[in-house]
């Protein structure tokens, strides 16, 4: 069998200000950056040359590539990042981020000011979901669908039926 040497790296679309989003998020997550903006020197189908460009960033030191190329398809829920946050300031800090000129949604699903959608959750929700009380389990599932932002007081509480 050969040797792999097969990397995934996400790939994103924006119509406009990949490299300000890759910025952004670099600002987020520790061991971020972006690593290369590269104008593509010739016309392309989505513009004059030097109009696109591809963005080369890493996050939580995973690789991420992005182009600036116009409209085509917009991001949507079908594909979303889960940010896996250990405490409420964890969530408050990425959440409040992303919501930030974006649209909180139900269920700690955000979409941020470029179109990406993001779920800001924190461990507490799997580990309470995946405790051997059942009951309070569906407790801590109901209480996080009615909720924007995901609070970890509430889900304990839920749990606890209090």
């Amino acid at each position: 069998m050969p040797t792999l040497r097969t990397k995934i790296t996400p790939h994103l679309w924006f119509a406009k200000g990949a490299a300000e989003a890759a910025r952004f998020y670099a600002s987020l997550f520790p061991d971020s950056h972006v690593d290369q903006v590269t104008p593509i020197p010739v016309d392309t189908p989505s513009g004059p040359a030097n109009s696109v460009q591809i963005v080369s960033f890493t996050l939580a030191g995973q690789p991420f590539v992005a182009i600036d190329a116009g409209p085509l398809d917009p991001f949507n829920h079908a594909i979303s990042f889960v940010v896996s946050c250990a405490d409420q300031a964890e969530v408050d800090h990425y959440w409040n981020a992303f919501a930030d000129g974006g649209q909180p949604e139900r269920c700690g699903w955000v979409r941020d000011r470029f179109g990406v959608y993001w779920q800001v959750v924190p461990d507490a929700l799997g580990e309470l979901m995946q405790r051997a009380d059942t009951a309070g389990g569906k407790r801590v599932m109901q209480a996080m669908l009615g909720m924007q932002k995901l609070d970890v007081a509430g889900l304990q509480r839920a749990y606890e039926g209090t």
